[in-house]
């Protein structure tokens, strides 16, 4: 069945608030995206529609979240093809709308999750993108009011926010972390893969390699400083990779941890988590390794 189309932000509430009272205890599910979906969003609308009663996919290209030479413009943008994936899904609701609507004027009041949270990883090099981030998923849960709102592990930075934001002002929501989905060779799926060329393409399947041997090289014993030397050599023998970061953190808190203590002593869960341009595409992957994982 085809989901509803919904680009007025009182249009939705109403439409959410009629399901309410018609369907007194089921349950609303979110699906926060910015379009040109891929499998990794499908798994997240297939999820929410087998625990809630009511999907809420939506498809907004936030331009809070980018910078000023990052690509708010040429940002993939194809609504039919995202309303057949969401129809496939399961989404009862597709809102997707206008800039206008969602910020119908110069916007004066944003929401900034603060500390190492947001100042590592994809915060380092991207200043103000998780403030843009935080702004719009906390609009998104007022309009909505979900009881679980679905994010992929794809972005683990992006959850840890999220999630301490829904804490920190008490949004009664719960947030749902979903396993990162990548293509058969191993490439982690997004919407961005689109950019690459057939060499850059090839070349970016390091990442993945890379992060497959992060287990076994903990279980050796490595530090934190060995470890990132180690990954930062296995990706630079790709010559069109650009690294921007190799990071490790402690998970959801994104602390560094222990100097010189070897990480599989760490009894934490710890995100090996890396940002790399390849041309001028940038990609994003991690691996959250739990100590129980490593033997």
């Amino acid at each position: 069945m085809k989901p509803q189309i919904i680009r007025r932000v009182a249009e939705l509430r109403d439409a959410v608030a009629a399901f309410r009272r018609s369907r007194q205890e089921g349950s609303v599910g979110l699906v926060p995206t910015m379009g040109y979906l891929h499998e990794g969003h499908a798994s997240l609308i297939r999820r929410s529609a087998a625990e809630n009663g009511l999907t809420v996919l939506t498809i907004f290209v936030n331009p809070l979240q980018f910078g000023p030479n990052e690509d708010f413009d040429r940002y993939p943008r194809d609504e039919q093809r995202d309303l057949a994936v969401a129809a496939a899904a399961g989404a009862d609701f597709v809102f997707a709308p206008s800039v206008e609507e969602m910020y119908p004027e110069p916007i004066r009041t944003t929401v900034t999750v603060s500390g190492g949270l947001t100042s590592r990883l994809c915060g380092a090099s991207r200043p103000g993108h998780f403030d843009g981030v935080a702004t719009v998923v906390s609009k998104l849960f007022l309009i909505v009011q979900p009881d679980k709102a679905y994010f992929g592990l794809k972005d683990a930075q992006q959850v840890a926010v999220v999630s301490q934001m829904a804490k920190d002002l008490n949004f009664p929501v719960e947030i749902v972390p979903c396993p990162i989905v990548r293509e058969p060779d191993g490439l982690a799926m997004s919407s961005r893969n689109v950019y690459l060329r057939d060499e850059e393409r090839q070349q970016a399947l390091v990442l993945s390699q890379t992060l497959q041997k992060v287990p076994e090289w903990i279980a050796d014993g490595m530090t934190e400083s060995e470890l990132v030397i180690r990954m930062r050599g296995r990706i630079r023998t790709q010559p069109l990779a650009n690294i921007d970061y190799v990071e490790v953190v402690k998970y959801p808190e994104l602390e560094p941890p222990q100097p010189g203590l070897p990480l599989r002593e760490i009894r934490e869960p710890l995100l090996v988590a890396l940002a790399v341009k390849f041309g001028n595409t940038r990609l994003i992957d991690n691996v959250l390794i739990h100590s129980s994982e490593v033997k």
